[in-house]
């Protein structure tokens, strides 16, 4: 049963679509684009958070500045100089500590892990967060610390990975990593759209406004930010990993990828749900796998090659 903050806010909006779609639209794209709290709030939450920031504790904090903004990375680094250097992105509402069992199952498969605050999340500056703001912050990292090997993101992580390596955004540079796994993630950002202004309970003139007030903001058409015609145009391997239990978004994004090319595989990890999926040990192994597999070993002596170089 809707809360009832949602009921209100659904209220709201159809009553305030009816006498003016823009200005719906305009509070529409302000609630669509807030962040959430950065501390958790129920205990299971809570729990989960301390037991990521123990595990992270070991990792290097650091703060990349650009503009006005900052972001917050988490690095975890490796014994070997020519290991390979992983991005790893959480979801809407998330921050690295959620996402520690990856990044330390990235680290004991050898990898130099470099875990990413988005705007708006965990140690990073500001309260909204779109997907050229989540591009902005890769390529101020990948700046700062790239190139990167790989990269692998989760929810709404993922879509922002995708859409960053596809260059999306005019006058922001595509993310470079060669190797990209995204985990949970939607792959057709119309249906985000779909689903919060069902959610708001938008009228069909506020959901159109919506968009393209949206468009405006980022830069690009909505179509832009397609994952599928991104992978096929990118050529880069590509893990899909999705649960088909996902009851936040549902397997049908991850299916769209299926029998696209040879080079993008997929792992189901049914069972695992939404959030359960990123700590999952068979999901780790699986991540971990193929960002080193097929050569990746090989690549990343290179890529150190090519960072050795570039600090001359």
């Amino acid at each position: 049963m809707p809360s009832f903050a949602a009921k209100v806010t659904r209220f709201g909006f159809s009553s305030l679509g009816r006498i003016s779609p823009e200005f719906a639209s305009r509070a529409a794209l302000a609630l669509f684009c807030r962040t959430p709290p950065r501390r958790p709030t129920t205990g299971k939450a809570k729990k989960t958070f301390a037991e990521g920031a123990r595990k992270l504790a070991m990792a290097e904090k650091l703060a990349v500045h650009y503009g006005s903004a900052k972001v917050g990375v988490h690095r975890i680094g490796s014994p070997s100089c020519s290991a390979p250097r992983i991005l790893v992105v959480h979801g809407w509402g998330s921050r690295a500590e959620y996402l520690a069992d990856l990044a330390m199952g990235l680290r004991e498969a050898g990898e130099e892990v470099f875990v990413l605050d988005l705007p708006g999340h965990g140690r990073s500056s500001g309260r909204i967060l779109d997907m050229r703001m989540a591009a902005l912050a890769m390529s101020a990292v990948e700046e700062r610390f790239g190139p990167f090997d790989a990269a692998v993101g989760h929810s709404f992580g993922g879509a922002a990975l995708m859409t960053a390596a596809g260059g999306s955004f005019p006058g922001v540079p595509a993310f470079s990593a060669r190797r990209l796994a995204v985990i949970g993630s939607p792959s057709r950002i119309e249906d985000v759209f779909d689903s919060f202004a069902r959610m708001a309970g938008l009228t069909p003139a506020t959901a159109v406004a919506l968009a393209k007030r949206a468009q405006r903001r980022v830069g690009c058409p909505v179509e832009a930010l397609d994952g599928v015609p991104i992978a096929l145009r990118l050529a880069k391997p590509l893990l899909v990993v999705h649960a088909e239990d996902d009851k936040e978004v549902g397997a049908d994004q991850a299916r769209r990828y299926l029998g696209l090319s040879e080079l993008i595989r997929h792992h189901w990890a049914n069972g695992h749900g939404h959030r359960r999926i990123v700590s999952a040990p068979e999901v780790i192994a699986a991540v971990a796998g193929f960002l080193l597999g097929d050569g990746l070993a090989g690549e990343a002596v290179e890529t150190a090659r090519l960072r050795a170089a570039s600090s001359f």
